[in-house]
């Protein structure tokens, strides 16, 4: 991990298909110096049985979660590239899904594989404008917003930023719902 990990103040990560090194179909997270610190692989195929995978690498290619969506809506997510499904580490659920807003609530597991009783962290938000703030409790995790320039009357929507705030040591987590969140 790079030292932004437990930064005092809120960084950066810039997410979008076109940074530099990314293979068709995937998705990046980059620092303020564009260096590709996540990676989203979307490619699997409609024919695969594990087409509702994605699976979140590192900068290097190795991969942290795996993360599956099922037809109830549900998401969960699994350590490493795990295809037996063992390692459960979240869960997701949409809890709001109309027109203009969009609400998740995930639940994590623990070492012992008993998920919690009560979400632990709450995504809100507009997945057209690529908006969405996660929460946990009453504190704001991380936040996303499009990629304004001066003069621009619209955003372009594919390229926008997440902001992490102090405090939390997620990354992958918030970049992991980010990803179910637009899905």
């Amino acid at each position: 991990m790079d030292s932004s990990a437990h930064s005092p103040i809120p960084f950066d990560l810039f997410v979008s298909k076109k940074h530099p090194g990314l293979t068709h179909g995937d998705l990046g997270f980059a620092d303020a110096s564009g260096n590709v610190i996540f990676k989203i692989n979307r490619r699997s195929s409609k024919s695969s049985p594990n087409h509702n995978r994605r699976l979140l690498l590192d900068s290097t290619g190795n991969p942290l979660l795996s993360i599956y969506r099922y037809h109830n809506g549900l998401w969960r997510g699994f350590k490493g590239n795990d295809d037996e499904k063992q390692q459960c580490i979240f869960r997701v659920q949409r809890t709001v899904n109309k027109l203009t807003r969009t609400e998740l609530e995930v639940f994590l597991v623990g070492e012992n594989g008993e998920e919690d009783s009560v979400s632990k962290l709450k995504v809100k938000g507009f997945p057209f404008q690529k908006s969405c703030t996660i929460y946990r409790d009453n504190a704001i995790v991380a936040q996303t917003s499009l990629m304004y320039k001066l003069r621009q009357l619209f955003a372009k929507r594919s390229k926008f930023r997440v902001t992490i705030f102090p405090g939390s040591d997620d990354q992958v987590l918030v970049a992991a719902l980010i990803v179910i969140f637009l899905d």
